[in-house]
């Protein structure tokens, strides 16, 4: 591998790997402070990070650079929530308390907390016995928050819930539903129902709530064990055992497991049950729709009109293909502000009124509407597109219908974004390729960012640069390229595939791939036909049978960085995670010779297997997606790739965490005894104390020192490259 001399350097080993980030930052109904979430000290937390003096310093409209500002010099202080980590917060319209999002256990159910901004009075609101727990939004009456309780039968209903109080009321019920706003007078609400990418909103008013008819019990009382214990309404998350052999790397921490043997698939996790769990059947004949996994529908949905609704439930926007995935009322009620891709092929900003007329406020040709955040007082929306992956920000004075852009971002990506009570301030949690996740203050009168907390930037960091090419069939394709500093190629490269399907590789803060590069491997982070971000006709295009062609564009982003001359086409591996670690698995048995080595992070192998143990809400949404595991068996044995492990040939490395729930453990199990099966070298990296996401640092360093060793050496990338 040649290098260029005089050229920028590679990123350093372990750049980036203790860097900490900040998201979902949420601002004080009086501007004096953002809550956000944090893991500086290892572990997502609620940070509090005061404002005042800054804001009356801050020159109007004036665009600063970033400012070195560290944390521990401006008075910020985290919120004692527990042990667990957390994932989301919000703060209440009158500034007593906060909205907590826990992860018990790094797991899949979460818990809604509630907890002063002085840490007292901590308490749990919402944790459902088996279920998971999410809180939308505060309604702005009083602290009443708008909750979603899933139950473990995939149930989920919708709950108003009295912060101060604890009381309750159920407002709404269903599968396949999520409650989205209430009104201010809490006379209307909205919701979603249905499965991905056919999802529809509801709208419906609420009858005058008095009392409990609902028979649901009040909220729990604050338990000193904190956020995470086993309170009532709350089962333990994750009975998943470690392997009994003990037998450790010597290099990785303790709880964390590395090449398990391969004798006995029960012997990989004695707490797992050998059989299917009460309730679900794997004998059932074809056509057989009776004994189907409990919450999961029998039929697919019809594309026109989704989950059948409730009683006295409105449609919006009928009629129309398409799905609807956010929404928000205007204060009154009268009007849904819509992120919608029905009718059209982007995602837009429509606007419903009470005569069920749908008005396209905001739309672009060349861009989808990513998100969208409304004032309070409802006159305001500040508009986040996605333009090929990159955010841009535009705000809209609803009452006008005017819109004007905001100032280039300091950072590639919004992921989150939310406007003050006044409308004259938005919050932003903000990231790109070297610089970790922080939070920025956008004045929205005249323009301008500031950056309120969050890591520097990483100068030594590697940029990408985007890519574009048509797969076999014609259909163009593009990712995020990330060469290796000072080397024209060919060089090793990691083909990375992100999870979803619905999702979308857009230049972000990744340390695995900073790392990778610093040891002479180049990543190409690809958006493969199903990714979100480039309209509905792509987004469906790896749906049911089509899945096959989604699997061979992964083959063909491998053959064009070979063509380019960017790849040495005998040093390319395959990498990915959730359903990134499925098409890993599909590309590597479909495609047998053309990847040197694999990387599947949590994906699923068999769709029998996952549609049987996964949480029965998530196998519900993705009958749409993948197809009925009962009326379309065939198909989905067709596109499992443990039923072609025959065809395996590159050494894999699989990564999985033991609370994973969304795609269980036993997905890895099954894969690791397949190809020892075989005589195919594979190693099981398994994090104890995660779920689905890695969300601890010192976990992170470990994944990503591990996953970097372990491809340079299958990839024969010396010490020199």
């Amino acid at each position: 591998m040649t290098e260029i001399l005089g050229a920028r350097s590679r990123p350093s080993m372990g750049t980036g790997l203790t860097a900490w980030s900040c998201r979902a930052p949420a601002l004080a109904p009086d501007l004096s402070a953002v809550a956000f979430i944090g893991d500086r000290d290892g572990s997502p937390r609620v940070w509090i990070q005061p404002l005042g003096r800054d804001l009356e310093a801050w020159p109007p409209g004036e665009l600063e650079d970033l400012l070195d500002l560290h944390q521990e010099d401006r008075g910020a202080w985290p919120i004692d929530t527990g042990a667990e980590p957390v994932a989301d917060v919000s703060w209440s319209p009158d500034a007593r308390r906060l909205a907590v999002l826990v992860v018990p256990g790094g797991g899949e159910h979460t818990q809604v907390w509630t907890v002063r901004a002085d840490g007292g009075d901590l308490r749990p609101l919402a944790a459902p016995e088996g279920g998971s727990a999410s809180f939308v939004r505060w309604t702005g009456q009083g602290e009443v928050l708008l909750v979603a309780e899933v139950s473990s039968s995939g149930r989920t209903d919708a709950v108003l819930i009295d912060a101060g109080s604890g009381s309750r009321e159920v407002i709404a019920a269903g599968a396949l539903m999520h409650p989205a706003a209430v009104s201010r007078d809490h006379r209307r609400m909205l919701l979603r129902r249905g499965p991905r990418g056919v999802r529809r909103m509801y709208v419906a008013d609420l009858p005058a709530l008095a009392g409990d008819p609902t028979g649901h019990p009040p909220a729990l009382a604050g338990d000193p064990a904190g956020p995470g214990a086993l309170v009532p309404g709350l089962s333990h998350p994750g009975d998943l055992a470690a392997d009994p052999s003990g037998d450790l790397s010597a290099d990785l921490p303790a709880g964390i497991h590395l090449d398990l043997p391969t004798e006995d698939l029960s012997d990989l996790s004695p707490g797992l049950p050998a059989d299917p769990p009460a309730g679900i059947r794997v004998d059932l004949p074809a056509g057989h729709l009776e004994d189907v996994p409990p919450g999961l529908p029998a039929s697919l949905p019809d594309e026109a009109a989704g989950d059948l609704p409730g009683h006295g439930e409105l449609p919006l926007l009928a009629g129309l293909t398409g799905t609807t995935d956010y929404g928000i009322l205007s204060p009154d009620g009268s009007t849904a502000y819509l992120l919608s891709d029905v009718g059209r092929d982007r995602a837009a900003l429509v606007a419903v009124g009470e005569d069920g007329v749908g008005v396209v406020l905001a739309e672009r040709s060349d861009a989808e509407l990513d998100q969208f955040a409304l004032s309070s007082d409802g006159r305001r929306a500040v508009l986040v597109w996605n333009d090929s992956g990159r955010s841009g920000l535009e705000v809209i004075e609803l009452d006008t219908g005017r819109t004007r852009p905001l100032p280039p971002l300091p950072a590639e990506v919004v992921s989150s974004i939310r406007v003050s009570l006044d409308g004259s301030l938005a919050v932003l949690a903000a990231e790109g390729p070297g610089h970790p996740s922080h939070v920025l203050l956008c004045d929205l009168e005249v323009g301008g960012y500031r950056r309120i907390a969050g890591s520097d930037r990483i100068p030594e960091a590697a940029g990408a640069e985007l890519m574009r090419f048509q797969a076999g069939d014609g259909m163009e394709l593009t990712g995020w390229l990330y060469r290796v500093p000072g080397v024209p190629g060919p060089a090793p490269f990691v083909v990375y595939l992100h999870g979803g399907p619905e999702s979308q590789e857009r230049p972000t803060f990744n340390p695995l791939f900073q790392n990778l590069l610093a040891a002479g491997i180049g990543v190409f982070a690809a958006n493969i036909r199903g990714s979100s971000g480039f309209g509905r006709a792509f987004r469906n295009a790896d749906n049911h049978a089509l899945r096959f062609d989604a699997i061979n564009d992964v083959a063909d982003c491998a053959l064009e960085l070979a063509r380019a001359g960017i790849a040495d086409p005998a040093r390319i591996a395959c990498m990915g995670r959730s359903y990134g670690g499925y098409l890993t698995l599909a590309a590597l048995v479909t495609h047998p010779r053309l990847f040197r080595a694999g990387v599947d992070v949590c994906g699923m192998a068999d769709f029998e297997t996952f549609y049987e143990r996964t949480e029965p809400w998530i196998a519900a949404a993705a009958v749409s997606e993948y197809g009925h595991p009962v009326t379309d068996r065939e198909l989905l044995r067709a596109l499992s790739p443990l039923h072609s492990f025959d065809r395996l040939a590159a050494p894999l490395l699989v990564v999985h965490g033991a609370q994973d729930t969304n795609v269980p453990l036993y997905e890895a199990e099954q894969v690791l005894q397949a190809a020892r099966a075989r005589q195919v070298p594979c190693e099981l990296l398994l994090f104890e104390d995660e779920g689905h996401e890695i969300r601890q640092i010192p976990n992170r360093v470990t994944f990503v020192k591990n996953v970097v060793e372990w491809l340079r050496w299958h990839l024969a990338v010396p010490d020199s490259e």
